[in-house]
């Protein structure tokens, strides 16, 4: 009984329709944590309000939604329908779920997945540590899949299921929503412009508040490099790789002592830093460096929840962008600070109609990007070498991502430089 669906009183989608199973009932699919809304930026989630809205306009079929405790899912189901549905015109926010009311499972998704049919396609906003056992399961059952960043913790992985999918010829996409910000999609294109890649320095944070949404695998499954840098390095990636720039070696840094204060698990970090030496084909002459910082110990009141910026500079020019303040401030008396939003990555505010109004932010046109490879792919209109032929974030076109965030893992831990090694196409960390 373990496994048992708890399903949705509308009928299912038309076959013809791609089904989505979301896996993960957290803060980014439903914004529900701890018993309630989020107090981040994200109180009513992205994943599920996303595949809702694309739903009613008709490109998905049946949802599904599957974690390990189907205790919460009363909860979460008045939690959306108090503060999605009734807020966006009653939008249809059913769902079937995994596992049974009053069940805990924690391979809920197994079922869950066996009840897809195949070039359906799932979501996984989960732990760091079970990306890639839920995506291979899904992979080998012919069903397509998004995985939030980071893809996997480990390169042999991520090489697993780049074969996995090849074989089973699914789509495996990764959520870097960062491609998408309209910022930072023009600066890869003009960067391509510049002349060589030289120098390459982000930073993104968010506020120690997040240690108590992520305590649970804070330092324990996975880091703030993993969760945060993972950003940067795939923009920076995407920039230069063009340019035939890769990876050759990689070190790092930690700082410890805020989160652990905070209850954290001892291992936990603060800050880590990652600097990369990248190269341009076997030309030892042609040297850039990248330096990618990322931080979940930021001011409680720092007006913003992510800061976010880089620079970048090349032969014949530099890229400054800086995300954070984008020139929307408000100030709200119950705050008790000045704050600065981003409506750029999801836009809350209804229409004029009281529909969901957000399809314009770079975090829903990330999903609305796979869904649409999906269904072309399923239809026959592309093939999977076409999709990694574009700037999308596949898993063939994230693979140097990885090994960057795999080897500065690596570097913390043993306290070495890791070296990058890629021949005839197989990559390689010494």
């Amino acid at each position: 009984m373990a496994t048992e669906a708890i399903k949705s009183v509308v009928p299912t989608g038309s076959p013809k329709l791609l089904n989505v199973l979301m896996v993960g009932t957290g803060e980014y699919t439903t914004g529900f944590v701890g018993g309630g809304a989020s107090g981040s930026d994200k109180k009513v989630g992205v994943v599920g309000l996303t595949l809702f809205d694309l739903r009613r306009r008709g490109k998905v079929g049946n949802l599904g939604m599957v974690g390990t405790n189907g205790t919460k899912f009363p909860a979460i189901r008045q939690h959306l329908d108090t503060n999605i549905a009734k807020v966006y015109n009653n939008l249809d926010c059913s769902f079937d779920s995994y596992p049974a009311n009053g069940v805990k499972d924690p391979d809920a998704y197994k079922a869950a997945i066996d009840g897809l049919k195949r070039g359906d396609a799932i979501t996984i906003f989960t732990p760091d540590t079970t990306h890639f056992p839920i995506a291979l399961y899904a992979v080998e059952r012919g069903i397509h899949v998004m995985i939030t960043k980071p893809a996997v913790k480990t390169l042999d992985h991520h090489v697993q299921l780049i074969e996995a999918a090849k074989k089973n010829n699914v789509f495996v996409y990764i959520e870097h929503h960062k491609r998408y910000d309209p910022a930072y999609a023009d600066a890869r294109y003009k960067a391509q412009k510049l002349g060589d890649f030289n120098y390459f320095y982000s930073y993104m944070s968010q506020p120690k508040s997040q240690l108590e949404t992520f305590k649970a695998w804070a330092g324990i499954d996975s880091d703030i490099s993993y969760y945060l840098n993972s950003h940067h390095v795939d923009i920076c990636d995407s920039m230069v790789t063009q340019q035939g720039f890769v990876p050759i070696k990689v070190s790092a840094s930690a700082a410890k002592g805020i989160a652990t204060s905070l209850g954290c698990d001892p291992a936990t970090e603060d800050t880590i830093t990652v600097m990369v030496t990248w190269q341009k084909g076997d030309d030892p002459s042609k040297i850039a460096t990248g330096v990618y910082t990322a931080s979940w110990t930021a001011p409680q009141k720092a007006g913003v929840h992510s800061n976010q910026y880089f620079h970048y500079m090349a032969s014949g020019g530099e890229v400054r962008i800086n995300q954070a303040k984008r020139g929307y401030d408000v100030a709200d008396d119950s705050a008790g600070q000045l704050q600065w939003f981003n409506p750029f990555y999801m836009k809350y505010a209804p229409d004029e109609e009281g529909n969901f109004n957000g399809q314009t932010g770079y975090g829903y046109i990330s999903f609305e990007k796979f869904v649409d490879a999906c269904n072309s792919l399923n239809s026959g209109a592309v093939k999977l070498e076409e999709l990694d032929a574009r700037p999308l974030p596949t898993l063939k076109n994230t693979i140097a991502t990885t090994a960057i965030l795999h080897a500065g893992r690596i570097a913390i831990d043993e306290a070495r430089e890791v070296k990058i090694e890629v021949k005839d196409g197989v990559w390689k960390l010494i």
